[in-house]
């Protein structure tokens, strides 16, 4: 997005995924989301600091895993149809993702 805080205030584009990829990505993410309700169950159980930091790098795995999912199949769909299509600033809309995400 682009501006405003939901998909509906913003000009923003849209990708087309099969009812299989949108699934499997929301599996993912509810998978992520579960454990972070689990983080926070330790949390008010006062658990252990190091059982804790563990399961927040499990999430943190668990989020870089997706990224690069998702930043694989928008550089086979999205990104190989813009730039077919001559869609010059597709590779450094690209390139800018990726800057983002390895910081």
């Amino acid at each position: 997005p682009t501006g405003g805080d939901s998909m509906s205030e913003c000009n923003c584009k849209h990708t087309a995924r099969s009812e299989e990829e949108r699934r499997a990505l929301i599996n993912r993410l509810r998978r992520i989301e579960g454990q972070v309700r689990g983080i926070c169950r330790m949390v008010e159980e006062d658990a252990y600091c190091v059982d804790i930091l563990t399961q927040t790098a499990a999430i943190a795995s668990a989020l870089s895993s997706f990224e690069v999912d998702l930043l694989s199949r928008h550089i086979k769909g999205c990104a190989v149809r813009d730039i077919k299509e001559g869609r010059e600033d597709a590779a450094d809309e690209l390139i800018a993702t990726v800057a983002r995400l390895i910081k």
